[in-house]
């Protein structure tokens, strides 16, 4: 089969590697459907996070099981799936707990030796415990089927970050961060009754989402203007922040605007994060920190009927469509951020 693989930074190739086959009887062979580019995938390809050459990439794809392994009870040949971006056996006691990214035999897709989801089709460990049966019906309608794609990643990671931040009705918002994963927080945000979201982002295109997901103000100053121009305009800072970029500016910005005895959620992969955060100040300030790696795979059953529904429609975060060759220029596109995220139909 054709799969995406890494050899160096800014070196994405998409070649002809083994077919995955059933390695254990928990395993189903996924065919993939949809998959899509994440940001925390341009740290790989600018070198910023390690791979080994010819390692596999990308870990959010949907699609049909094509074999099923002898002791795999929940799925058939032919069910419509979509994969967490994090397999994990859902039997363990932090899989009972809802913290699927934990699980001792969990893994990521594209990790040394297993597959990424940017290619023709994927072995996946532990289905009963990791993939979610979507309705059949979805595979025929293109808009439904790249707004489930959303629910691999993005949509729950940024509702993640939402519950992080302690959003509940009434609540004043700020998300720092117009990628995807922040759009989704502000979506995450609304759905949650947030009151007021304040969206911080100077690239209209991104913003005008914003708003269509349930943004009411929109912030495009960085830095110390940034947090000034929030505190003025909430009277001292928001109750709940989103972080979802994970450098030192992000955080240190998702601090200062946070409300004393606020909350911030951080799912943005830390990139010098750490070095944003004062503890002396959020001491002083009461500001709470949560978030991580989300566990989307415990939120999925909650956003599942929302986005069947068409309560929530995450599909606009892709803005751009491609063919599985095309990957290559896909990463440069989100790279250059002449594209917000990029949808892959291999």
């Amino acid at each position: 089969m054709r799969a995406t693989v890494i050899h160096a930074p800014h070196d994405i190739r998409v070649q002809e590697v083994p077919d995955p086959a059933i390695q254990q009887p928990t395993d189903v062979v996924l065919r993939v459907l949809r998959a899509c580019i994440c940001g925390s995938d341009l740290w790989a390809y600018r070198g910023e996070s390690a791979r080994q050459p010819g390692q596999r990439i990308g870990h959010e794809f949907l699609g049909i099981v094509e074999e099923a392994g002898s002791e795999v009870s929940g799925f058939s040949v032919g069910d419509l799936v979509v994969a967490p971006f994090v397999w994990s056996d859902g039997t363990c006691a932090y899989c009972a707990e809802g913290l699927m990214t934990s699980c001792p035999q969990g893994g990521f897709w594209g990790s040394v030796g297993s597959d990424g989801g940017q290619g023709e089709a994927v072995r996946v460990p532990f289905a009963d415990g990791t993939l979610v049966k979507l309705p059949a019906a979805a595979a025929s309608d293109d808009r439904l089927l790249t707004a489930l794609l959303a629910l691999s990643d993005v949509l729950g990671t940024g509702h993640h970050a939402a519950v992080g931040a302690g959003v509940k009705p009434g609540t004043t918002v700020a998300v720092v961060g117009d990628g995807a994963v922040g759009l989704c927080g502000v979506m995450a945000a609304k759905r949650l009754g947030a009151e007021r979201i304040i969206a911080l982002g100077r690239h209209q295109v991104r913003t005008d989402i914003a708003r269509a997901f349930g943004a009411t103000d929109v912030v495009a100053e960085r830095g110390d203007a940034a947090v000034a121009a929030v505190r003025d305009m909430t009277g001292g800072g928001a109750h709940a922040v989103i972080e979802a970029v994970g450098t030192e500016q992000s955080m240190r910005t998702a601090v200062g605007i946070a409300r004393d005895g606020g909350s911030i959620g951080y799912v943005g992969v830390p990139h010098g994060s750490g070095t944003g955060l004062d503890l002396d100040v959020m001491f002083d300030r009461n500001i709470a920190l949560r978030g991580g790696v989300a566990p989307v795979r415990a939120y999925i059953p909650e956003l599942l009927p929302d986005v069947l529904a068409g309560t929530i429609d995450p599909s606009p975060v892709f803005d751009l469509t491609i063919g599985l060759d095309e990957v290559p220029a896909g990463y440069k596109a989100m790279d250059e951020r002449t594209a917000l995220k990029v949808l892959i139909k291999p």
